[in-house]
């Protein structure tokens, strides 16, 4: 685990720090440096891991996971986000299951370009995304009208507004302490079944 701020490790936590962050833990049993790096205010990790959870892995959810970590990385790619986008690519080469396609989507992403390797609801999505990041201060009705017109209903615009939503505040987290994925479990961890 690696930043510019001081965590505190497992050994030293106590109390309300230490039951916070046995709930950060993944499957692995780790605490990521995205949540560790709370630990001066362990509040402030609940509150992200309860986000956190319920933005990107809600059963509510009715857009593929796999879509929704495309979100996650766009968005990531767009802030220049390394950690984010390490975690969360990775989680979609593992989803896909696909190199080459997973590679041409990392392209494309990375290009700024994802009309190159989507179409329809997803593309309109992705570009949905890609200006709530970037020009956050120019959205406009057309913006959500367009999302209409390609096929998306209201709760999948909601599901990729909270996804961005979130990535555009963790990246700031990141990026902003010099976080790393020193030590991190990259990855996907969650069963097969999803």
């Amino acid at each position: 685990m690696s930043a510019w701020i001081k965590m505190i490790t497992d050994a030293d936590a106590h109390g309300r720090l230490k039951d916070l962050l046995d709930h950060a833990r993944t499957p692995h049993g780790t605490v990521d440096t995205v949540m560790r790096v709370h630990s001066l205010r362990p509040e402030t990790m609940n509150g992200h891991v309860t986000l956190y959870r319920s933005v990107l892995h809600s059963d509510d959810n009715m857009l593929p996971f796999g879509f929704l970590e495309v979100v996650a990385s766009y968005t990531s790619i767009l802030n220049d986000c390394t950690y984010s986008l390490t975690h969360h690519f990775m989680n979609v080469r593992n989803l896909l299951r696909d190199q080459p396609r997973s590679d041409r989507i990392f392209v494309a992403l990375k290009a700024h370009r994802p009309e190159d390797e989507f179409d329809g609801k997803d593309l309109a999505l992705l570009r949905y995304a890609g200006k709530l990041t970037t020009q956050v201060g120019k959205m406009v009705k057309s913006d959500f009208e367009a999302l209409k017109i390609a096929g998306c209903d209201d709760g999948e615009i909601l599901e990729v507004n909270q996804v961005c939503a979130y990535f555009n505040y963790s990246n700031r987290l990141l990026n902003g302490l010099g976080c790393t994925t020193d030590g991190d479990q990259i990855g996907y961890y969650k069963g097969d079944e999803e």
